[in-house]
């Protein structure tokens, strides 16, 4: 018998390209992030100006997707097909979340290299909950979550080896 209330679940994957400047390129990796989840990318914009990047405040330097739901746990799966299903320890956090990057984009099933776009790498961060977790969250009576009710790093990877049989790879020292 299993507690519904302990069942851990993928609450959000954003999906993150950052590229450094505007223009031209941006949207070049706003059409790859469009193409690869089916929806409209969102621009990221710079919070401090750097010089020795030529990155001005408030200037767009890249474009994310947030997925929720299937559609975050069916992209989930498409990335690691192309990691083949491997993450490194380091990768999960202290709540059971992970993150993980990929170097090409065109190493996705079914998408084929476009010398008019290029390639782009992008970085897939990977949040989970168990039900109730909005109470940290809401406007009205906002609380803490338990301690008890957390997820904690060996709880996130055992949920990756499970739901999308991913191998854990441990750190070598």
């Amino acid at each position: 018998m299993s507690d519904k209330m302990r069942e851990i679940r993928v609450h959000k994957v954003v999906v993150n390209i950052g590229v450094g400047e505007g223009g031209e390129r941006l949207a070049k990796a706003e059409k790859v992030l469009e193409m690869l989840t089916g929806q409209k990318p969102v621009r990221t914009i710079a919070k401090m100006t750097n010089r020795d990047f030529n990155i001005r405040k408030h200037m767009p330097i890249g474009c994310k997707v947030t997925l929720r739901g299937e559609k975050a746990v069916d992209f989930v799966k498409r990335a690691l097909w192309v990691k083949e299903f491997r993450i490194a320890e380091y990768s999960f956090d202290a709540e059971g979340n992970f993150s993980f990057g990929i170097a090409d984009h065109t190493s996705f099933e079914g998408v084929k290299y476009d010398p008019e776009i290029g390639v782009f790498g992008m970085d897939i961060s990977v949040v989970l909950r168990r039900p109730g977790a909005r109470v940290a969250e809401r406007r009205v009576e906002r609380r803490k979550i338990p301690h008890k009710h957390r997820i904690s790093k060996e709880e996130g990877m055992e949920f990756a080896r499970k739901t999308f049989n991913a191998v854990i790879i441990e750190e070598v020292s």
